[in-house]
């Protein structure tokens, strides 16, 4: 798929692995301090969305999913320098028209302070979230 100038592939070959890694473990909260072989495993058991300029992976997302009914979306980025220009925005696009993603009872995300970027995609808060429960380990990669 191209958005202009923005290309935007599924296949895990395309990905620019090393800047993936480096940006979520050292700029996002969720996966500070994230061994590499936990981080590579994730990768592994999911399906992956990389956004490139030119070649040059500038965002990313990740989805947890069975393919048939759930899916957790996860991990997503655009690199500081391409923020502002849309391009969150069709990547998210390009990631719910994936035939993956088609037909999924429930997709669910957590974010802290992009509600405005997945609002337009048809994210909501929680119809019930009395109903939802979670086991929270945040300091699971601190090292002793």
């Amino acid at each position: 798929m191209q958005a202009d100038d923005l290309t935007i592939s599924s296949n895990k070959t395309d990905l620019d692995i090393e800047m993936v890694y480096a940006f979520l473990s050292q700029e996002t909260a969720g996966a500070q301090n994230m061994p590499r072989e936990t981080f590579d495993r994730a990768i592994e058991g999911s399906l992956c969305f990389g956004a490139y300029i030119e070649g040059k992976q500038i965002a990313f997302a990740r989805l947890i999913t069975d393919h048939a009914t759930f899916a957790y979306l996860c991990d997503v980025f655009v690199l500081p320098a391409y923020r502002g220009k849309g391009y969150a925005s069709a990547l998210m696009k390009h990631v719910f028209a994936s035939p993956s993603l088609t037909g999924l009872r429930r997709i669910v995300l957590v974010t802290t302070d992009a509600h405005h970027v997945y609002k337009p995609h048809g994210f909501k808060e929680l119809v019930a979230p009395e109903r939802y429960m979670e086991v929270h380990n945040p300091d699971v990669y601190k090292t002793a």
